[in-house]
């Protein structure tokens, strides 16, 4: 039986974008953004929004709906993506969620807890704590009270480390614990996921020409407004991959040839990040391999035939 509701995961620049139109135009469905970056208004061409073009395929929704100057959370995405779900279902077509912001995924189909806030003088202490502990000795300190998040977090990652130390402080019991009574938003029978997973090189060369096509489409002028508003740099979409460089550039501590190098640098990185999570939090998601988009079509029809 066909889902009422499709995830389409993976790195930047694998296709999934494509995909997706392709799919909502075949089988009536409707768009909704996964991407963080690409819920911000102000970098159409840099977050590799969806054209006028594209958007007038097929309904679209969560695309370019946030100032730069808001902070949107996983939890603010996953307020406004329910009613749309709801809306999309009593119309009787098919949700295609798509992009690239695994924890958006995750918080749809596994839940997000309820957790309390820390407050400041709880995270300076856990701070503290890493600092004299180091990474080996907090990750044994956690596992007495978070044994579950001790084992889970990966190496390196301080911030998450820090966050279960953090809320264990602020509720008295395990992040863990939390997060195994969420229930799920949707259920597992109503939807499927396919991550688009082509190979590295291939996926490289395409973040590579696609930075290229975005200095050369627009992306330097884009971004000179927002530079201009002197938001704070800590702000989500002030991360935008690219806009660091293109600030560079402007300040004239970059050429464009070395600012475009940087950005193509990060935004390789950056897609490797994004395939290693959905490789390791998604494995029971249909893959779709193929570089090109009648290649990850064809694999997609055979994962689900019309």
């Amino acid at each position: 039986m066909e889902p009422r509701i499709w995830l389409i995961g993976g790195p930047t620049a694998s296709g999934k974008s494509a995909l997706a139109l392709r799919l909502a135009q075949a089988r009536g469905g409707e768009i909704i953004n996964a991407d963080s970056m690409q819920l911000y208004g102000d970098l159409s061409v840099l977050t590799a929004r969806p054209s006028p073009e594209e958007t007038s395929l097929a309904p679209h929704h969560l695309f370019g709906v946030a100032d730069a100057a808001e902070a949107w959370s996983v939890g603010r995405w996953l307020r406004a993506v329910l009613p749309l779900l709801a809306e999309i279902q009593g119309r009787g077509r098919t949700a295609i969620l798509v992009g690239g912001t695994g924890l958006y995924f995750r918080a749809l189909t596994q839940g997000l807890a309820e957790i309390p806030q820390a407050s400041a003088a709880q995270r300076q202490a856990a701070a503290a704590a890493y600092e004299a502990l180091g990474e080996a000795g907090f990750r044994a300190e956690l596992a007495r009270f978070d044994p579950a998040a001790a084992q889970r977090i990966a190496p390196g990652d301080r911030q998450r480390l820090t966050r279960a130390w953090e809320v264990h402080a602020a509720a008295g019991e395990a992040l863990s614990d939390l997060q195994a009574r969420t229930a799920p938003p949707i259920a597992a029978g109503a939807w499927r996921g396919v991550v688009l997973d082509p190979p590295r090189e291939a996926l490289y060369a395409r973040c590579d020409r696609r930075l290229c096509a975005m200095f050369e489409g627009g992306a330097l002028d884009e971004a000179e407004p927002l530079l201009a508003r002197g938001l704070d740099p800590d702000l989500p979409a002030m991360k935008a991959l690219g806009l660091r460089e293109i600030a560079a550039l402007r300040r004239g501590e970059l050429s464009r040839e070395a600012a475009l190098a940087a950005a193509q640098q990060e935004t390789r990185r950056y897609a490797k990040r994004q395939a290693t999570w959905f490789r390791n939090q998604t494995p029971d998601w249909g893959r779709i391999t193929a570089a090109d988009a009648e290649g990850q079509w064809e694999q997609f029809l055979a994962l689900s035939p019309p």
